[in-house]
């Protein structure tokens, strides 16, 4: 009985838990409330933001303590490993189009960890223990070394998702992604999510950001034959510049582009793909009650089909995040609206999303969504409850 007592409970804890990106580790390790970083939980803040870009170390907390003294100097050990977990489920209905009712849980579960491993340099990584009920291995996985040639001058070293200097899917509020980000017509195997490359980040005095990628271009899949993740002899280039204009208002824009070589899916046959894809992006935040973030995206890829010349594709979304005490908000509502316009029909994606949430505590809250699929007409629901630890 004891035994199916704990299997119940621990099922239980499965279908309530959902994801969170934030790192409870973080929190133990510097005695501090999650609300420091992200308000809610996973969305950070403008502290948040910037403590995970001076690698996760504060700067006006002392350090030296996480470390065991060995006596030399050239040697840097953590005391403890952080470690976190994320787990992640939902009770869906409808989920694209499915007319189905379903317990997705567990839908994703994650362990989690990072840190500062010496002065300037820092890691952090994900391992999915379970991703949709199979083993999935790395996502997020990299090393920074920080304020390189003691400038703001950041270099990260790995894999990581191409739109994080945009706005970060893994932050979001809703179960409904930014469908613009994972946008790849036909063949082609890049779009805005996760790969394999070098980020160089630089921030001048002014509030201006500068982001420059180089990029395999053809995701995370595993190593092939030859021990290597590269499948052709180009790489991709990410660029990303942005400008603090008055406080609460941001621009930016960004450009991607490169060559791939594809292969036919039904001739054996290989060609070559050239893209180009560039947009603008917008972030309103008044007095951290309201916030709307605006991104907007054109693609032109020369063959992303065998003998299919000049793929377009265009799109965009918005995101509406109203709290009405800002970080001290105990609820939230947010609006998300989806659009993509392209030659390649299937693509095509009009929605608008509306969630509400409320916080049972600073780590677990409950979320309520429904999204409206204006382009394949049907409307599908989502609940759960978020924990973090």
């Amino acid at each position: 009985m004891k035994n199916l007592n704990f299997i119940l409970s621990f099922v239980l804890v499965l279908i309530v838990c959902s994801q969170t990106f934030a790192i409870p580790a973080f929190a133990r390790k510097y005695n501090m409330s999650c609300q420091t970083c992200h308000a809610p939980f996973p969305k950070l803040k403008a502290y948040g933001d910037e403590f995970a870009g001076n690698g996760f170390a504060l700067a006006d907390k002392d350090t030296p303590r996480y470390y065991i003294n060995t006596g030399d100097d050239q040697l840097s050990l953590l005391r403890e490993i952080p470690l976190a977990l994320r787990i992640e489920g939902y009770t869906t209905f409808n989920n694209l189009n499915s007319k189905k009712y379903d317990f997705s849980a567990p839908y994703l579960i994650k362990l989690l960890s990072g840190g500062t491993l010496s002065e300037n340099i820092s890691y952090y990584f994900y391992f999915f223990f379970s991703e949709r009920g199979e083993i999935a291995g790395l996502e997020d996985a990299f090393l920074m070394f920080n304020n390189l040639f003691n400038q703001d001058l950041d270099l990260y070293v790995g894999q990581f998702q191409i739109s994080d200097p945009l706005f970060k899917r893994e932050l979001r509020l809703t179960f409904e992604d930014y469908q613009l980000y994972r946008a790849r017509p036909y063949n082609s195997k890049a779009n805005l999510t996760y790969d394999r490359g070098i980020m160089l980040t630089y921030g001048l005095p002014t509030g201006t950001d500068i982001i420059f990628e180089v990029l395999n271009g053809n995701g995370i899949g595993a190593a092939n034959e030859y021990k290597i993740f590269e499948d052709d002899n180009y790489k991709n280039f990410f660029g990303r510049i942005s400008q603090d204009i008055v406080d609460g208002v941001r621009i930016g824009a960004f450009g991607y582009f490169g060559k791939e070589t594809l292969k036919d899916e039904i001739l054996p046959k290989k060609f070559d793909n050239e893209f180009l894809m560039w947009g603008p992006d917008l972030t309103l935040n008044y007095q951290d009650k309201l916030e709307l973030n605006f991104q907007y995206g054109e693609r032109k890829d020369s063959e992303a089909s065998l003998g299919l010349k000049d793929v377009k594709t265009k799109g965009a979304f918005g995101e509406l995040i109203y709290s009405p005490q800002g970080d001290e908000s105990n609820w939230y509502a947010v609006a998300l609206y989806n659009w993509i316009d392209s030659d390649q029909v299937s693509l095509k994606t009009n929605s608008l999303t509306f969630g509400l949430g409320y916080l049972l505590r600073r780590n677990i809250r409950l979320i309520g969504e429904i999204t409206n699929n204006f382009e394949r007409k049907y409307n599908q629901f989502t609940f759960g409850i978020i924990s973090a630890f």
